[in-house]
């Protein structure tokens, strides 16, 4: 899969970024919940553990998640839940652990079907959306550790998993809060980081959103407040979707408030 490929692409980036830092980078806190870079490796890395089970077999994903699960319903965060599993591993050594996993993570996906379907903390998925689901995963959390560090990210065009992620996930923002679907669904054109147009869903709706690939991903994951972009978003539903949109699974989150994310 080339997703797969994508993905080791994007742990590559988020590495290139922290592999030369002092040791002392890794208690820096972010802008995400005040999670420090060491919380944003440890999460990615026990979810990376997480995507490894789950292609295994759904009985070692249930093994691995069950713990997770049973913290969260003690009512305990879910950073809270990663602290017993990471045990003492931290900074450069969670780092190194964790970069090494992406690797075996990267290739055990590229050498599977995509279409086999495998376990999750929400709805089973295909194994194609559950490495793309890791790409964007990481290029997301990766974004405040390159904002806490006043730095640019590079993107490309493999930034187009993740947007067609996000236009995928449209209905799925409004059934997680129990909401009625607005219809239509909006037509969406994205300019991609090589200037190639993108486009998905149907021309003619009287909603649409529009402008950059870059920015729109960044709202779906909620990295960014739709209100800090330059995104046009034309009729209700398409204004309705980007005042919540969430593209990943889990409890409802609150899109960041305007100016409240930003590179430092």
């Amino acid at each position: 899969m080339q997703q797969a490929h994508d993905f080791l692409e994007e742990a590559a980036t988020l590495a290139g970024l922290l592999e030369k830092q002092p040791e002392q980078v890794f208690d820096k806190v972010t802008l995400f919940k005040s999670w420090t870079i060491n919380d944003v490796i440890g999460h990615l890395y026990m979810f990376d553990v997480a995507a490894l089970k789950t292609l295994e077999s759904a009985r070692a994903f249930e093994t691995f998640f069950a713990p997770i699960k049973a913290s969260l319903r003690e009512g305990k965060s879910l950073l809270e839940t990663q602290f017993p599993y990471l045990g003492d591993i931290r900074g450069r050594a969670l780092f190194d652990t964790w970069l090494a996993n992406t690797e075996v993570l990267g290739q055990a996906y590229a050498l599977a079907d995509p279409k086999q379907r495998v376990s999750w903390a929400g709805p089973e998925m295909s194994a194609l959306s559950s490495i793309t689901a890791r790409q964007m995963e990481t290029w997301a959390h990766g974004h405040e550790v390159f904002d806490a560090l006043g730095e640019q990210r590079k993107e490309g065009d493999s930034i187009k998993n993740i947007c067609h992620l996000g236009v995928s996930t449209f209905a799925w923002t409004f059934l997680n809060r129990r909401m009625d679907i607005p219809e239509p669904i909006p037509y969406v054109e994205l300019t991609a980081p090589s200037g190639q147009i993108w486009t998905w869903n149907e021309p003619k709706s009287y909603a649409s959103i529009r402008g950059s690939a870059v920015e729109f991903a960044q709202v779906v994951t909620q990295v960014r407040s739709f209100d800090d972009t330059m995104l046009q978003a034309i009729g209700l539903s398409a204004q309705a979707w980007m005042s919540m949109a969430q593209c990943f699974a889990g409890k409802p989150e609150r899109p960041p408030q305007k100016g409240s994310r930003y590179r430092v």
